[in-house]
């Protein structure tokens, strides 16, 4: 739990220490450790100490996931097939050359020697590539020691990457990520990605796959496909190798909006709602703009099919959050205009309202491109029209003596809320006036 919470900074030296004490075979207990601090280095990647293992996987590092999975994606390998596959390869298959390659690097990388570790990864990487090609033909053999054919597979991607890795070197070499797409890379790419047609064209596909995953903005990576096939149609790319990419990008739109459409009332957190949404919305305008996505087309189809979906997942959300201020900014039912001031707001209640305004105001940049931006405006005024006329009640109580705890509780949330919905600005006015009631009391 404390090396969790730790800053990303602090998490990265103290990962470097631990790794460099167990590339010099010290004590510390380094597994438990890094597993601690991981969640902190994901979130806040730093440079990595390299290690033997780490730098065998330079040339597929690109393409390593730890999101779960119920069906092989290509172009996407779970890290939990790296660890059978090195333990393979380490005690069963080159157990003599892996143990050779082990020690040397690790003296290269103590001697701060890094290009010349990466050199000599290099040479392991060919003879590992050949060995498990081989290895991979017993396809039952290979299920035994890996799990499942889906590791199988990804291991004959890692064997496709191993073989190419000088292609992959000069990519990361052009992108240390993450970088903006512009004409010239686009060009270098394109000159990668020929050579690689030609010399091992199983693998010139990945290119843009790489590319892609070291964008600043990744549906930019659609640009290589478009110049490779030249043409802008979803449907005449997704028909050739370089669809790989554009299916990648629709695979997230997939996943987001499951994400989305699984979260559930009232148990949800409305920033990563928030972030979910904002995400989906920033993608699915994006690769529409890269590349004209028919309606009727196999892109164009799903694209409708996620927005619809997140648009009335959404719109549910939207038509719930009055009904949820309401509960804890309540009006008389039996005058439908005076504020209920019998009893303040509990904790849960104030807790949703102020959940569901968030989420109102948050998603109002981006609720267009989500399909949801009609629903949005609507709950939106309609919510500013029940608090303006609750902030008006509730100061005119503040001059009272009668519930005043009650008073001051619901005067307290209903700025809350102010300051969401109208601005900072206002909550402070309001403010003032509940102190200018309160003096006139």
């Amino acid at each position: 739990m404390f090396l969790g919470s730790l800053p990303g900074h602090v998490a990265a030296r103290l990962a470097r220490a631990v790794e460099l004490d167990r590339l010099m075979d010290g004590t510390l207990p380094h597994e438990d450790i890094l597993t601690g601090l991981r969640p902190v280095l994901r979130r806040d990647p730093h440079d990595r100490t390299p290690t033997p293992l780490r730098l065998f996987c330079v040339p597929f590092q690109d393409l390593l996931t730890s999101s779960p999975r119920k069906t092989k994606q290509k172009a996407a390998i779970v890290r939990s097939t790296v660890m059978p596959l090195w333990t393979w390869l380490s005690q069963t298959l080159l157990p003599e050359e892996t143990a050779a390659y082990v020690t040397e690097a690790k003296a290269l990388i103590l001697a701060q020697k890094n290009s010349e570790a990466l050199v000599r990864a290099g040479q392991y990487w060919m003879l590992a590539a050949q060995t498990l090609r081989d290895a991979l033909a017993d396809t039952k053999a290979a299920r035994t020691v890996l799990g499942d054919d889906m590791a199988v597979a990804d291991a004959q991607e890692i064997i496709l990457l191993l073989a190419s890795s000088q292609a992959v070197l000069n990519i990361q070499a052009l992108m240390p990520a993450p970088v903006p797409m512009n004409e010239q890379l686009l060009w270098e790419l394109r000159a990668i990605y020929d050579a690689l047609v030609t010399e091992q064209p199983d693998a010139a596909p990945y290119v843009a796959v790489i590319a892609m995953n070291r964008l600043s903005r990744p549906w930019e990576g659609l640009r290589l496909p478009l110049m490779i096939a030249r043409q802008t149609s979803d449907t005449l790319i997704a028909q050739t190798d370089m669809g790989l990419v554009g299916e990648i990008l629709f695979g997230r739109l997939d996943a987001m909006q499951a994400d989305i459409r699984n979260t559930r009332h009232p148990l949800f957190d409305a920033d990563v709602l928030l972030e979910q949404v904002s995400h989906f919305g920033e993608l699915s305008a994006a690769v529409v703009k890269v590349i004209e996505v028919r309606r009727d087309g196999e892109w164009g189809q799903r694209l409708l099919k996620d927005r619809a979906q997140v648009g009335a997942v959404m719109e549910g959300f939207m038509d719930r959050a009055p009904r949820e201020v309401a509960a804890a900014l309540p009006i008389q039912h039996n005058t439908g205009k005076s504020a209920d001031f019998s009893r303040a707001a509990d904790a849960e209640k104030r807790d949703l309202a102020l959940r569901y305004v968030r989420l109102v105001v948050g998603c109002r940049n981006f609720a267009e491109k989500a399909s949801f931006a009609a629903k949005q405006k609507e709950i939106y005024e309609e919510l500013c029209s029940h608090l303006r006329r609750y902030n008006e009640d509730v100061v005119r109580e503040m001059r009272g003596d009668a519930n005043r705890a009650v008073v001051e509780a619901q005067f307290q949330l209903a700025t809350e809320i102010t300051a969401l919905l109208f601005s900072e600005e206002e909550a402070e006015l309001m403010r003032r006036r509940g102190k200018a009631a309160q003096a006139a009391a």
